[in-house]
């Protein structure tokens, strides 16, 4: 198989993982490229021989069979972003802490791999949000979230709201969250938002620190567009697609709505979310146990 390969390039303890990486895909006789910016950092972390079959900086033409993030699942979000349209499927190998995404653990490798050579994997495909600015920006895509912030620590933005076309609601407060299944168990989650089956057909806005009591997280229907528009004392504001931020001055309109394209994700074969939910936040687990 011929693989793409994108990695945690913070901390440098855990690059030994990529040396066990390049093992076992050896020993399966796999071409293994390497994201450019993982491939330098490779070079200056690790002592250890290896000859990648090349170094990406894109996808395109490469026949690549799927793609591998080896870290947390902000390295699995920058494989995304790489993957696109592209319909190659992702591969988590999990070295960060909790891994919704990237669920498969660095000493599961060595099995996984065997496994996914037979056959014995599925993929599951999750939906995007796209993001399109009324100053005619390219679109951007959130597998996660996409949040809108205020620009400074002070005052607090209004969010003007809009779904299909109706006045939903103005939210006054630090900000507003609008994810997919997907980023429901991420930054909504941390804001109070409910946790969203993965292939459910919503969105979920979640408000962060909003100025009332009565504003709670609501659940729409992802045939619907969401439309913002933001007041805000310093002029201007923030928004995160997926962790990566830009600021836009405040008379700029968003319209968010469900991305043509979807991200497939490779899961263990026998994976379930309801599983991922129990491992990884002790759903159900009674503690004195």
């Amino acid at each position: 198989m011929r693989f793409a390969l994108f990695g945690n390039t913070y901390e440098t303890y855990k690059s030994v993982h990529a040396e066990q990486l390049f093992a076992i895909l050896s020993s399966h006789g796999d071409e293994v490229y390497v994201d450019r910016d993982f491939h330098r950092f490779l070079c200056e972390a690790q002592s250890f021989a290896f000859n990648p079959a090349g170094i990406i900086d894109n996808l395109d033409n490469l026949g690549i069979d799927m793609a591998i993030s080896l870290g947390g699942d902000g390295t699995f979000l920058k494989a995304a972003r790489c993957v696109g349209t592209t319909g190659i499927p992702i591969v988590g190998i999990n070295t960060g802490r909790l891994g919704f995404l990237a669920d498969v653990s660095a000493d599961e490798m060595g099995d996984f791999f065997t496994k996914l050579h037979k056959g014995h994997y599925t993929i599951r495909e999750r939906s995007l949000l796209e993001l399109t600015t009324s100053d005619n920006s390219e679109p951007s895509y959130a597998i996660n979230e996409i949040t809108v912030s205020k620009h400074d620590s002070s005052s607090m933005i209004a969010v003007h709201t809009a779904v299909g076309g109706e006045h939903l609601a103005t939210y006054m407060g630090d900000g507003l969250i609008i994810a997919t299944p997907t980023g429901s168990t991420a930054y909504s989650l941390s804001a109070g938002g409910p946790i969203i089956y993965p292939q459910a057909d919503v969105f979920v806005l979640t408000a962060v620190a909003p100025h009332s009591l009565n504003v709670r997280p609501i659940v729409i229907a992802d045939n619907k567009a969401i439309e913002l528009r933001i007041e805000s004392r310093s002029g201007s504001f923030l928004v995160a697609v997926d962790g990566i931020s830009r600021s836009y001055p405040e008379h700029t309109t968003l319209t968010l709505r469900k991305a043509a394209h979807t991200i497939c994700v490779v899961k263990k074969e026998g994976n379930t979310f309801f599983h991922t939910l129990q491992k990884k936040m002790m759903w159900g687990t009674d503690p004195r146990q």
